[in-house]
């Protein structure tokens, strides 16, 4: 059964039950329901464009205009917040959106960030959900299925070239991912789900968003994090399932007033997004009396290929594969590896995504057939990570063959944001490499190389790239050099940076 049909089951089936309780209310499942054929026929009225996007703060209105969207047979494109005008401008842009579900309150918060929806390429129309008519009753015709290769969401995450890249996952990857995971991790329908992760972030939408609305569990959204209020709400609703970053959990273990007691319920606490720092682990397990298991995935893989539970678990380690995921260790030249033997890790399975956007080049780049023993020609997503699998299938990432930075959970690669300090005048060329920090897991450091007769001005730099681009990627530390390291091509070497 399609993913959309199986949702919509759910809130036939326990109409009154709660799906969802966020900052300003809480919905049933046949409000959710309702809602969300409400907001279809506004969605096909505004626009006759296979794409529309969300720019919605986490909680109940993105689930319904999330469904919405599948059910006036349009994609969504999740819209983050975070970007900068520039970064949002290209994703408006290259996705071909005319219309923006969002909400009043949302365009006043991003218009005290410095954004302006009027300006976006194409003026798109804005659909504010407070003002749909909520009236009479919408055409409640029983939708046509997805097919498994349709387009179901298009996410745009970082991208090498400094601009984001559309990534495309159908019915099938997101449906497979979400079937996997539910019975990897024994999910149920008397769960509760704790939402702190933003709903455009992957995790956010596919395990916190529609995963808990295909098995009918209820989620407890908060649209900012803030820990003190994470704490009450974990201990308010009962939570018992959590998945969050690591620089959360550290932020959390720091609530002074914090104890077990607070965390008593919760049963799965899951950390993803970047690596997880033994003092953040260790400091969470003694303070508040939970265990953090590791998962990992990536937005082109739906988002979960492992996952730790408490039933299998290996400290260090990211967990097994889901049931259909395959994690693939291969050498430069694409041989296969065997147990315990490090090299670039593949993903292979149904939950790997279509493909980039607009860029079939990029995605040529980024798949490989192999031919698997026991599987065959198999489609593999190379992830640029570097790992080893232990004979018992447990995960342990080492590195990263990609010189990406992992800032607060968020993929950040160092181009992007070369490319906007050198676009000062001052500036001849510039590279970023990543520090370690406790609270975000990673922080951007940049040094530049200055053209003839300029003065260097780190806060100015700063002040340029707060402009250009989202505020969490701005560097913490701008240094200055009198020449960057180069090969003998004139490549900069960014290895050959120290801190």
């Amino acid at each position: 059964m399609s993913l959309l049909r199986q949702i919509l089951l759910r809130g036939l089936t326990r109409p009154r039950r709660t799906a969802i309780t966020d900052d300003q209310r809480s919905y049933s499942f046949f409000q959710i329901f309702l809602g969300a054929f409400f907001a279809a026929r506004a969605i096909r009225k505004a626009t006759d464009k296979p794409h529309v996007g969300l720019l919605l703060p986490t909680g109940g209105a993105f689930s319904i205009a999330l469904l919405g969207c599948w059910l006036a047979r349009r994609t969504p494109v999740p819209l983050n917040y975070l970007l900068s005008q520039s970064e949002l401008d290209h994703v408006v842009a290259d996705s071909g959106i005319d219309t923006v579900v969002t909400a009043g309150k949302m365009i006043d918060a991003i218009e005290k960030q410095g954004l302006d929806l009027g300006a976006l390429p194409g003026r798109p129309t804005l659909l504010k959900m407070e003002e749909l008519k909520f009236r009479g009753l919408p055409p409640l015709t029983w939708p046509p299925a997805l097919g498994t290769n349709d387009l179901a969401v298009l996410l745009y995450t970082s991208g090498t070239s400094g601009r984001p890249k559309g990534v495309m996952l159908t019915e099938g990857n997101l449906r497979c991912n979400i079937e996997d995971a539910v019975t990897h991790a024994k999910l149920q329908d008397g769960h509760v789900f704790v939402g702190v992760l933003p709903q455009f972030h992957t995790f956010g939408l596919t395990v916190l968003t529609v995963l808990p609305l295909y098995i009918g569990a209820r989620v407890v959204y908060t649209a900012r994090f803030n820990p003190r209020k994470l704490t009450q709400l974990i201990k308010e609703h009962r939570a018992s399932i959590m998945v969050a970053v690591p620089s959360m959990y550290g932020a959390l273990a720091a609530v002074k007033k914090a104890s077990p007691d607070d965390f008593a319920s919760l049963e799965l606490v899951v950390s993803g997004g970047e690596p997880l720092p033994a003092a953040v682990y260790e400091g969470v397990q003694e303070k508040l009396g939970v265990e953090i298991l590791e998962g990992y995935g990536l937005t082109e893989t739906s988002p979960v290929a492992n996952w730790s539970t408490p039933e299998r678990k290996r400290r260090h380690s990211v967990g097994p594969t889901l049931p259909r995921v395959r994690n693939i260790i291969v050498d430069e030249h694409n041989q296969i590896l065997g147990p315990d033997q490090e090299g670039e890790i593949l993903i292979t399975g149904p939950n790997v995504m279509k493909g980039y956007y607009n860029l079939p080049e990029l995605t040529q780049e980024v798949m490989v057939e192999l031919d698997l023993p026991g599987q065959g020609l198999s489609r593999c997503f190379r992830t640029g990570d570097i790992g080893k699998v232990d004979t018992d299938g447990f995960l342990f990432i080492t590195g990263r063959k990609k010189e990406m930075l992992i800032i607060g959970g968020e993929n950040v690669f160092p181009r992007e944001i070369e490319e906007v300090l050198n676009r000062h005048p001052s500036v001849h060329a510039s590279a970023v490499i990543g520090e370690p920090c406790s609270s975000r897991g990673e922080q951007a450091v940049a040094f530049v190389e200055l053209e003839e007769s300029a003065r260097f001005d780190p806060d100015d730099l700063r002040r340029h790239c707060r402009e250009g681009m989202a505020s969490f990627k701005v560097p913490k530390d701008i240094r200055h050099l009198d020449k960057l390291p180069r090969n003998p091509t004139g490549k900069i070497q960014r290895r050959a940076l120290t801190l």
